[in-house]
């Protein structure tokens, strides 16, 4: 792993190697991609918070303009978006893309920060890297807040978003994704073509409870002027799942974990977060009764009230 540090907007007062946890946004080269980082409240003590985004291929902007800023009120916060996502650059390849590369990216940047322990906020996708950056390096990690996790199981959220998509379609799109789960099609085949037959109005339906969240979440999409390219998803699907699965493994991590799901969540599910409390020894689960996918954007007062007070311990 090569890390080093190009660029920072604090004038120039970083050197190659580690930095001091100071505020504002930089460029971090890891793995020979520059990768975006912004630092809030580095003047609290206590472990930073690095707040790890989903997608695949999302970013950190609506994020940082909701619950985030009801979190840098506490405590440190690190944002960082993957290699290829939101104000990071793109790698040489659309296909340089990999669990094991994105989890030696996380670790670069929090060497370079000079981070010893941090704790983790994962969202989605996030969760994933999140939950095996702790499983590679326990000893830099304290908690877990894991939103919505997902681990991996991809035959599993498969099935679970075709039948959200069933229920969030209408019409003609529903009629058709009806006869999509009555035949022989493997369930992700099934699953990849319904998403080609909904309309926004469906996905939005499909991620919040509240419309009216839903066309908020849409608008800072837009005024943010970030895209996903798609190619962080399309290259781990071609990659092969490991053989000892994620939501196996984490059967050996301790760490205090907080896994927070919305109740109608039909893009990763309900019990898949149930199970990842379950798995872990010492986790407790909390459901957001008026929430879907983004309890962050749903419930944003209360989640974090709950996020806050977990990590404060």
């Amino acid at each position: 792993m090569v890390v080093s540090v190009p660029e920072s907007n604090l004038d120039g007062r970083y050197q190659e190697g580690t930095m001091p946890l100071e505020r504002g946004e930089r460029h971090i080269t890891v793995n020979g991609v520059r990768q975006w980082v912004r630092v809030a409240g580095p003047e609290r003590q206590t472990p930073p918070l690095i707040i790890v985004h989903g997608g695949p291929g999302g970013n950190l902007w609506t994020f940082e303009r909701t619950v985030g800023e009801r979190l840098e009120a506490d405590r440190p916060v690190v944002y960082w978006e993957q290699r290829g996502c939101g104000r990071s650059d793109l790698p040489a390849r659309p296909d340089d893309y990999s669990i094991p590369l994105l989890v030696s990216d996380l670790y670069g940047v929090i060497q370079a920060l000079g981070i010893e322990r941090c704790s983790l906020l994962g969202f989605s996708f996030g969760a994933e890297l999140a939950l095996e950056l702790t499983l590679t390096h326990p000893a830099h990690v304290d908690r877990l807040v894991l939103q919505c996790p997902s681990v991996g199981d991809r035959r599993r959220i498969a099935m679970v978003q075709l039948f959200g998509l069933l229920q969030s379609a209408r019409g003609d799109a529903q009629r058709r994704i009806q006869q999509l789960i009555e035949t022989d099609l493997p369930i992700e085949a099934a699953t990849e073509r319904a998403w080609s037959l909904v309309d926004s109005e469906a996905v939005d339906r499909l991620l919040f409870v509240s419309q009216e969240h839903a066309r908020r979440n849409r608008r800072m999409w837009q005024e943010s002027g970030l895209t996903n390219t798609g190619d962080m998803e399309r290259a781990l699907d071609r990659q092969e799942s490991p053989a000892a699965p994620l939501h196996r493994r984490i059967a050996a991590l301790s760490h205090p974990a907080l896994v927070v799901v919305g109740l109608y969540d039909r893009n990763v599910g309900v019990e898949v977060a149930r199970d990842v409390a379950a798995t872990l020894p010492n986790a407790r689960l909390e459901v957001f009764e008026r929430s879907a996918h983004f309890p962050d954007i749903e419930e944003t007062e209360r989640y974090a009230a709950s996020v806050n007070a977990f990590l404060d311990g």
